[in-house]
């Protein structure tokens, strides 16, 4: 049996393949870079919200706690999210009040700080 081909019937040329490839890899380039951008946003985001979460906890112990004078008389509590840690420090303004700072870094590197009154009452 003899089959039949049509002469107006052709198939993708080399030139056509190629230029369908290029643009498939030139879109998901595009896509897989964005996506990298937003996951790596969503880590600072994550990171930052950690440290300014550690900060609030750190500033509530210090206002829970007496007031002291002194050079760094506060030490922070334990902080359980692995690779941060925090220092507090107090600087006398006046009798009776102290400026509070709590610096959280993580990996070493700072990532926030918060500062807040304290007065003693």
């Amino acid at each position: 049996m003899k089959s039949t081909v049509f002469a107006d019937e052709r198939g993708a040329g080399l030139v056509e393949v190629l230029v369908a490839v290029a643009i498939m890899a030139i879109v998901l380039t595009v896509f897989l870079s964005a996506l990298s951008t937003g996951s790596l946003g969503v880590s600072v985001v994550h990171e930052r919200v950690t440290a300014e979460n550690i900060a609030r906890s750190q500033l509530e112990y210090v206002k829970e706690t007496d007031f002291i004078t002194g050079t760094n008389p506060y030490t922070p509590t334990t902080i359980s999210p692995i690779g941060y840690t925090a220092t507090i420090s107090a600087t006398t303004i006046d009798t009776g009040l102290q400026l509070i700072t709590v610096t959280v870094s993580y990996d070493g590197e700072s990532t926030f700080t918060m500062e807040e009154y304290k007065v003693d009452r």
